[in-house]
């Protein structure tokens, strides 16, 4: 079964049409398919859209929220519900083309875990294609993982990726990356890009000064999420070393300042390296805090490791209990008749 998870924020009047072009390609290609819509907090009648749907095609779902959480809520919510060996995700406001589902199923048979969608042409205005690019670049370059469209909401997985990537936040843009720091592997495939006809983008600015934010949580989460103390410690050390360095510094000028003019003159000026002592002594300071909050760090990842597996595998073999020899074997029982 292919499960086709879709967040809906006021899309009332797409889904019937949406639902129109799914099921197309659902008879044409022959597949089994569920569709999840996920209703997050919408104001309009998109809601009783989902519920019309539902009730002509025993195939429609839908989740309401009580109010907006968010994208990366309304995904979770339909991956926790989904059912299928493999799960799409589509935005509902008729941009994303249905009729791509097949080639990206096809990407997955190339031993896939991840497909995600490249919208090479957009049919956006330039101020948001733009910063959209620059962004793709920096996630890509900090990350490792080399796609053109992060943004993209048109993506193939596997169903075991959501049993390891848990979303919370803005992070739904980053599963890739994610499910490619647990050993995931992922591929991008090209998708046609439609213009959107109906509402009004749900995005503005603020996407991407949040986007810049969660990416630099991503870089840590799978940089260092096991680690913390070798990002936050290094830092530390850095700072205190400098601080230390300030320091002795200051007391090597007030000592060779007392040898060379006399310890009864007042050649070294307290007031004039002031500044500069303070720098030192915050630079101690923060040292210490972050090599504090570093071992806080890993204790807590230590304490979370009782029930959270650090390591994701792909496959077993053989038994996971080894088999009794036939001397260890219990006596038979005689049939009873």
């Amino acid at each position: 079964m292919l499960s086709i998870v879709i967040p809906v924020l006021n899309e009332d009047e797409s889904l019937a049409k949406l639902h129109e072009e799914l099921s197309e390609v659902a008879d044409v290609q022959g597949y089994a398919i569920e569709v999840i819509f996920v209703d997050d907090g919408s104001s309009d009648r998109s809601w009783e859209a989902i519920g019309e749907l539902a009730r002509s095609d025993p195939r429609v779902r839908g989740i309401r929220f009580r109010r907006n959480f968010g994208k990366a809520a309304a995904l979770s919510a339909g991956f926790a519900d989904a059912r299928g060996e493999r799960i799409m995700t589509l935005d509902a406001d008729l941009q994303d083309d249905p009729r791509e589902i097949p080639s990206f199923l096809a990407e997955m048979e190339k031993d896939l875990d991840v497909v995600s969608g490249w919208k090479k042409i957009r049919h956006d205005p330039w101020h948001k294609v733009l910063p959209s690019r620059v962004f793709n670049w920096m996630v890509s370059r900090l990350t490792g993982v080399k796609l053109h469209d992060h943004n993209c909401g048109m993506k193939c997985y596997r169903r075991e990726v959501f049993d390891e990537v848990r979303l919370y936040g803005e992070l739904h843009r980053f599963v890739p990356v994610l499910a490619a720091a647990r050993g995931f592997r992922v591929g991008e495939v090209v998708v046609q890009h439609r213009a959107r006809p109906f509402g009004r983008s749900k995005y503005g600015l603020t996407r991407f000064v949040k986007g810049f934010l969660d990416l630099l949580t991503v870089k840590f989460l799978t940089g260092f999420g096991q680690r913390p103390q070798h990002v936050l410690g290094t830092l530390g050390l850095a700072s205190f070393f400098l601080g230390t360095l300030g320091l002795l510094s200051l007391a090597g000028c007030w000592t060779w300042s007392r040898v060379t003019q006399g310890w009864s003159e007042a050649g070294f000026h307290v007031r004039e390296h002031l500044t500069w002592a303070l720098y030192s002594v915050a630079l101690l300071l923060l040292g210490g805090q972050l090599m504090s909050i570093g071992f806080i760090g890993e204790l807590i990842i230590a304490y979370q490791q009782r029930e959270m597996k650090t390591y994701s595998i792909a496959e077993r073999a053989g038994s996971a209990i080894p088999a009794a020899s036939p001397a260890d074997a219990p006596p038979s029982q005689p049939e009873t008749q």
